[in-house]
């Protein structure tokens, strides 16, 4: 007669796995641990999976090519220029219909702060760092396509703008308050 098996005890600090399991052929997908939106515990987590097919900056902090620092800069990055950009907007069914053209809605505060930031920011990345950085985090171009677009298709190059766009998201993560700088020192120089 076989031995029954023994069921394990309940844990219920343990993290659930929810991900998918049916993708899509073309799916480019990373796991990231979240809070549980259904947790009655707070700070419980989940094991869940992000689309990085067209996020360049969720592709590199999943291949552990940029620390969290530099991924919350550049998300920050994103998330001002999501509020400061003033664009064509869709029809709202809900506001009250009227003849003619429609009046400009005022500039909120939030954006007027997020356009603040946006400055401060290009101030600090200088023209080449802020021309990259928008390439990659608002237009979402990979560092071949910013290679191609500017007439450089060599490796090397693609390796610099690499380079050059951790640098970016550095400077990103101390101007939003995710990192702190690091005083070099300086030795005692006799003189």
């Amino acid at each position: 007669m076989p031995k029954a098996k023994r069921k394990r005890p309940h844990n219920p600090a343990r993290v659930h796995d929810r991900r998918a399991r049916d993708l899509l052929r073309n799916a480019e997908v990373a796991t990231v641990e979240v809070d549980n939106p259904l947790g009655l515990e707070p700070g419980e987590k989940i094991v869940a999976l992000r689309s990085i097919r067209n996020d360049p900056l969720g592709r590199l902090h999943s291949h552990r090519q940029i620390d969290e620092a530099q991924y919350q800069g550049g998300r920050a990055f994103q998330a001002d220029w999501e509020k400061a950009e003033r664009g064509p907007r869709a029809v709202d069914p809900t506001r009250e219909f009227v003849d003619g053209g429609q009046g400009r809605e005022p500039i909120t505060e939030s954006q007027r702060k997020a356009v603040l930031r946006l400055n401060r920011a290009e101030r600090e990345l200088g023209a080449d760092g802020s021309a990259l950085v928008h390439d990659v985090l608002v237009q979402g171009l990979t560092m071949e396509q910013v290679g191609l677009r500017r007439g450089l298709r060599t490796q090397r190059w693609n390796d610099y703008f690499s380079r050059r766009l951790r640098e970016c998201l550095d400077r990103l993560a101390l101007l939003y308050g995710y990192a702190t700088e690091h005083p070099i020192p300086v030795k005692n120089v006799p003189r």
